[in-house]
C-alpha cells in the first residue's frame, strides 16, 4: 500500500501516460478533456442553439469515460491516498504568495483567499471566476482545444500547432504569475 500512497517518479507516469496515448491514437481517437464540455452540451440539446454544438456526439462517449475516471481517480486519491502532506510548496513560493496577499494553502490543494466560498461571495473573487470561465469557454475552442489535448495528444502526434498552442500556454502562464496576479491581489 506505500508504495500507491507516495509520489511515483515521473518516469512512471510519462510511461504510462504514453501507453495510453498510444492506444488511444491506436484506435483513431484524439485526446482531450475540453472536447467532453461541448459533447455534454451537445448530449443536452445546445446543437439547437448553435451549429458549433451540431456533431454526433455519441462517437466521443468514449472521452466521458475519461472524464469520470479522472474526477472518480481524484476523489479515491485524495480521500484515501493521500498522506498529511498534501501540497509540498517552495519556501521561496510561499514567501511570494504571502508578499502578494495569497497565503500558503496549509495542507490543502489551493489557498482559501482565490479558492473559497467566502471568496467567491465577494465582487473581485466572483469577478475573477467569471472572466477566468469566460476566458477558458472561449479561447480553448479558439485554440482548437485545452492544454491536455494540445500538450499530450497534439504533442505527441508531433503537430506544429499544439507545440504552438503549449508555447502559449507557457508563456501565459509566466506572464499571469508575474505580472498580471501581483496587480489583482
Amino acid at each position: 500500500m506505500e508504495y500507491i500512497t507516495h509520489t511515483w517518479h515521473w518516469s512512471i507516469s510519462g510511461f504510462l501516460i504514453g501507453m495510453v496515448m498510444l492506444m488511444i491514437t491506436y484506435f483513431g481517437k484524439t485526446f482531450g478533456m475540453s472536447s467532453n464540455l461541448r459533447t455534454m452540451c451537445s448530449m443536452v440539446g445546445a446543437n439547437k442553439c448553435a451549429s458549433y454544438f451540431d456533431f454526433d456526439w455519441k462517437e466521443q462517449k468514449w472521452n466521458l469515460a475519461i472524464v469520470v475516471g479522472a474526477i472518480a481517480g481524484g476523489f479515491f486519491a485524495y480521500h484515501f491516498l493521500s498522506s498529511a502532506d498534501i501540497v509540498n510548496i517552495n519556501p521561496k513560493t510561499i514567501a511570494n504568495l504571502n508578499n502578494i496577499g495569497i497565503d500558503a494553502p496549509n495542507g490543502k490543494l489551493a489557498p482559501d483567499v482565490i479558492f473559497s466560498l467566502h471568496a467567491l461571495s465577494t465582487f473581485k473573487g466572483f469577478a475573477i471566476l467569471i472572466l477566468g470561465g469566460f476566458l477558458i469557454g472561449f479561447g480553448t475552442p479558439y485554440a482548437g482545444g485545452c492544454t491536455s489535448g494540445h500538450a499530450i495528444s497534439g504533442l505527441s502526434n508531433l503537430q506544429l500547432p499544439s507545440l504552438i498552442a503549449v508555447l502559449g500556454f507557457f508563456l501565459g502562464g509566466l506572464v499571469m504569475a508575474h505580472f498580471v496576479i501581483p496587480i489583482i491581489f
